[in-house]
């Protein structure tokens, strides 16, 4: 077996191909190691940006090869990689689920920052445990449709604003950048990777091109030299200065840039996934108050919170990590009050982000217990939904648990804590139905396994 050319494999823009690979690396148990205790419920693919260039087969293959616990899809304004990532998580005996990530306007809290900084009123918002692709002509697949072209509005009239200050590498959108994602829905992350190919592609000798990407972003040669050849690292520097605040594609957002946080959350729910509410570090006003934060967002439905730990505690400096390490405490202490499911990730999103969390580590060990349980929750709810029909938030949990969300969270999480599913599970649950799918799962709760 050649281990290194299938990997490679796995990200190739044909399905076909990738999930070839897979079987392969899949018909070799000795290479997987035991089921840990670490999760990472936050993941980007290749359709929306993931700095190895991961599809969701091989971010599942990762996981499964770094011994996860669980872990969780999670692209920008698409489902594209559902079925492919449950369906490998089945083949590899991993525990899954599937996210989405977008960003929405909060008017309530229309004149603080969030969570999206220099920004007032964004926030970043999820979806979690999206378990079933969306029928096409169904009023959410239109939403999501209608999302996604939203999205591509917004890309279009990046690249219009950037393209006369760089006039030597100006782009064209449908030719450059769209080709970048398998789904043709690329990011503004993409956009940045098509400005860099078009700078290796106009200036191939080396020395020209540090020459160019110096005099762009206004730094020294000697400091371009050192990045030139570490590509996610220049594209973030070319980022900051092509489309974040402050860059000359710049637009501050206005109210109607992005949809209402209330109108994604009812999006969500609709699908019967969970609405998710995200926090970043607890420094900008709006995460300031997350007591008030909180209790707006779940009283429009929101039902859980996603963390990035890393950004929280992988700090050098000691007072400025004091200071978010506090933040986290409290976030996570204003969580547990309401009961609320945590979910956590790294992301893998940019250059330098850890593949995983530690949770033995000791600024993130107090908080396993309740980590674990956040992912448990989610594949828990994802298994319930993908074969019985039976969401989290949907009308048969509410008529069992009602306001209880403690012993939802406890059934949810006993679901999720049973081995991982296996195809041959998976199938006995198809084959069954919804109705006698759920007591066969109920069954697999009392004996402790699938299987019997």
């Amino acid at each position: 077996m050649n281990l290194s050319a299938l990997e490679t494999q796995l990200d190739d823009f044909d399905f076909v191909q990738r999930n070839q690979a897979l079987r392969a690396l899949a018909a070799a148990p000795e290479l997987l190691p035991a089921i840990g205790n670490n999760v990472n419920m936050h993941l980007h693919s290749f359709f929306s940006y993931n700095a190895r260039g991961f599809s969701p087969v091989h971010l599942a293959w990762e996981s499964r090869r770094q011994g996860l616990y669980a872990t969780a899809l999670c692209d920008f304004d698409v489902l594209d990689g559902l079925d492919e990532f449950l369906d490998a998580g089945l083949c590899l005996g991993l525990r899954t689920a599937v996210h989405l990530e977008t960003r929405a306007f909060l008017p309530e809290f229309a004149q603080a920052e969030i969570n999206s900084p220099g920004e007032p009123g964004v926030t970043y918002i999820m979806g979690a445990g999206f378990a079933r692709s969306l029928p096409t002509d169904s009023p959410e697949a239109k939403t999501l449709l209608s999302y996604r072209n939203h999205a591509a509005r917004r890309n279009r009239e990046l690249v219009a604003r950037i393209n006369p200050h760089v006039a030597d590498l100006a782009i064209d959108y449908d030719r450059d950048v769209v080709p970048l994602s398998p789904g043709r829905c690329p990011t503004e992350r993409h956009i940045i990777r098509a400005y860099v190919n078009q700078a290796t592609t106009r200036y191939a000798d080396r020395t020209a091109r540090i020459s160019v990407w110096a005099r762009l972003l206004g730094r020294d040669a000697t400091e371009i030299e050192k990045l030139i050849d570490r590509l996610p690292a220049l594209e973030e520097r070319v980022r900051a200065k092509f489309a974040k605040k402050g860059g000359f594609g710049y637009l501050q957002p206005t109210p109607d840039t992005f949809p209402p946080a209330s109108e994604f959350i009812r999006w969500v729910r609709a699908c019967s996934a969970i609405p998710m509410i995200t926090w970043l570090d607890g420094t900008c006003a709006g995460e300031a108050v997350p007591n008030a934060m909180l209790d707006c967002l779940t009283a429009q439905g929101a039902a859980a919170v996603n963390i990035i730990p890393d950004r929280n505690w992988n700090i050098t400096d000691p007072a400025q990590k004091a200071v978010k390490t506090a933040h986290l405490a409290r976030y996570v202490e204003a969580c547990e009050a309401r009961a609320l499911p945590v979910n956590i990730g790294t992301e893998m999103n940019r250059d330098g982000l850890p593949f995983v969390d530690d949770l033995s580590g000791p600024e993130l060990k107090p908080y396993r217990e309740i980590f674990t349980r956040g992912a448990q929750i989610m594949v828990g709810h994802s298994i319930l939904l993908r074969y019985a029909g039976y969401s989290y938030i949907g009308p048969q949990a509410d008529a069992e648990f009602g306001a209880n969300r403690k012993a939802r969270n406890r059934f949810f999480a006993m679901i999720g804590a049973l081995p991982p599913l296996t195809e041959n599970d998976a199938a006995r649950l198809r084959e069954v139905g919804p109705d006698r799918a759920f007591t066969k799962i109920q069954d697999a709760l009392r004996r402790a396994q699938w299987t019997p």
